[in-house]
């Protein structure tokens, strides 16, 4: 009588790879990596992660604000009313100017029209930012361009005055 194979559990008497897919299947692995250990070790990663990031966070909480982006840009009395002068800022490659309006408000933008990046100037007549390459002009309230090709407003700058002296201490990108 022929030998009769001893087949294992779930074979077929078949090499087709097809038949055979659950050898690979092994019942401890499938205990031992299940969702419930999967969710455990990614919560304990998670808490672990948090708490290691913890001494940083109460840092960044308790810092005193530095005045590293504040500049000094000129003394109040030095700027008359309708008027401007050019500075640079935040960094000495930033052309920006500042006006001093007929209100006696102060307003601060990079001096780089948004076109093409030519300078822009103060327009006392109109109370209006130029730029003379494509005649853009923007508001001097809000630096939001009225006519010409400019698409985006001037950035921003913000200006402190204290005792007499003016700084600019921020810069805003996208602004109302």
């Amino acid at each position: 009588m022929a030998e009769d194979k001893k087949l294992g559990r779930n074979k077929k008497d078949s090499n087709d790879d097809m038949i055979n897919l659950v050898d690979n299947l092994n019942r401890d692995d499938d205990v031992k990596y299940n969702r419930r250990a999967f969710l455990k070790s990614t919560v304990g990663a998670s808490v672990a992660i948090g708490l290691a990031t913890l001494p940083f966070s109460v840092l960044a909480l308790n810092s005193k604000k530095d005045d590293s982006n504040r500049v000094f840009v000129a003394n109040l009395s030095d700027v008359p009313k309708d008027s401007s002068m050019n500075f640079t800022y935040p960094t000495k490659d930033d052309p920006a100017i500042l006006v001093h309006t007929k209100q006696g408000e102060l307003k601060a933008y990079n001096n780089k029209c948004t076109h093409l990046q030519c300078p822009v100037f103060y327009e006392k007549e109109e109370s209006v930012l130029l730029c003379p390459c494509h005649k853009g002009y923007f508001s001097l309230d809000n630096g939001h361009p009225l006519a010409g090709p400019p698409q985006r407003e001037l950035p921003l700058i913000e200006l402190q005055v204290k005792d007499g002296a003016i700084f600019a201490v921020g810069r805003k990108i996208r602004h109302e």
